[in-house]
């Protein structure tokens, strides 16, 4: 059976952010921490070794795959910021025309700094990912 990597922990959030090498990168992920905490409410949690998520939700797949994951978070990386947010949000897409300088995967949102980034479309994004989850995967 396939076993999840990226669980929530009791690792040191603060601690993790202390050890980001580059200093303007530690500096934002501050910053994300709280942008994040104030937006969402939620207090931040590691997940897994590198991920800062808040709140959580359990999905389940038609494939029979469940498991749980934050509902939004970020990860100062080597070499970009990784945003996590909400998959198969329609309305992503929109809010990101007016993020600023991005580029996005699948699950991510990597930036190189939030100087790049209009923190207010950020606040959005967040919101509308941790409304979106909660509508899809009620009852958590």
């Amino acid at each position: 059976m396939y076993e999840l990597k990226t669980k929530e922990n009791d690792n040191s959030v603060i601690e993790f952010i202390e050890n980001v090498d580059n200093p303007k990168k530690r500096e934002d992920a501050y910053q994300l921490l709280d942008i994040f905490t104030e937006t969402t409410g939620y207090k931040a949690k590691m997940w897994g070794p590198s991920i800062i998520g808040f709140g959580s939700y359990h999905y389940k797949y038609e494939s029979g795959h469940e498991g749980d994951a934050p509902l939004v978070g970020f990860s100062p990386r080597k070499a970009k910021i990784s945003l996590y947010f909400a998959t198969g949000d329609p309305r992503r897409e929109g809010l990101l025309k007016d993020f600023g300088k991005h580029t996005s995967g699948k699950a991510c949102v990597y930036i190189n700094k939030l100087a790049d980034i209009n923190i207010e479309v950020l606040q959005t994004l967040i919101k509308q990912s941790v409304k979106f989850l909660q509508e899809t995967y009620p009852n958590q």
